[in-house]
């Protein structure tokens, strides 16, 4: 499967999960060492985080804003610290199973930019987590969809970088019937969908101006760019 590291060890009771993940994701063994570890010290600095807060935070916690940036809903302290980092881990191992359901195996064949869409979506919780805990600290005075504009531009502009790349499979793309009945359809769409997702990524970035800049340049343009995707995806198909 084109994968760079031999599979033969002298410790074959050694990193099993390692070897399972690595099986499934053109990537060295080396390289998918240092991204799992990489990805379980984020889960862990979650985790961490939470710990060194818990005696600060109030027994209801924020963890919810409505459309227009004001808090809708509260939970006891332990489940607004620990929820995002329980959803890390379930998200993590998700993805590590991904690759060995998928009926066309092909995941493996795009894995660094799979991999890297994993990381970034840790990434990202990791800051969310950060920005409930700076919010129920009361230390600063910000709009959550403000502050949350610039990852979420970042983890669109990437995500048009993983659907230029995507091959063919049931998890990971614009996974429309016409797409996945035609690998020609999938190419055609995942190449334009690359490129839009990218826009997207940059208009909300501009979010940072103002709060409803940011709750605009968010949801509109990623709502519009789906639409389209999935209509022309039909006609696409139907022309050939």
């Amino acid at each position: 499967m084109g994968l760079k590291f031999n599979a033969h060890t002298h410790h074959p009771n050694d990193a099993i999960l390692l070897g399972l993940v690595s099986r499934y994701y053109d990537l060295g063994r080396k390289e998918m060492q240092k991204i799992t570890i990489f990805s379980w010290m984020i889960v862990l600095v979650q985790i961490l985080i939470g710990i060194y807060f818990y005696p600060q935070m109030p027994e209801q916690m924020a963890i919810h804003w409505n459309i227009s940036g004001v808090v809708d809903g509260y939970s006891s302290k332990i489940w607004g610290l620990f929820s995002l980092p329980l959803v890390s881990i379930a998200l993590f191992l998700l993805f590590l199973g991904i690759p060995k359901i998928d009926p066309l195996k092909n995941i493996e064949k795009f894995g660094k930019y799979y991999w890297g869409l994993v990381v970034s979506l840790l990434a990202f919780l990791l800051y969310l987590d950060s920005l409930v805990i700076s919010w129920n600290l009361g230390l600063v005075n910000f709009s959550m969809f403000q502050a949350l504009a610039p990852p979420i531009g970042i983890l669109f502009y990437y995500l048009g970088v993983v659907t230029e790349n995507a091959k063919r499979n049931w998890f990971v793309g614009i996974r429309t019937p016409w797409t996945l009945s035609d690998e020609n359809v999938w190419d055609k769409t995942h190449k334009l969908g690359g490129k839009l997702f990218k826009i997207c990524g940059v208009l909300a970035l501009f979010g940072i101006i103002s709060e409803w800049f940011a709750l605009f340049l968010i949801l509109a343009p990623i709502i519009l760019v789906i639409i389209y995707l999935t209509t022309y995806s039909y006609f696409e198909y139907k022309r050939q």
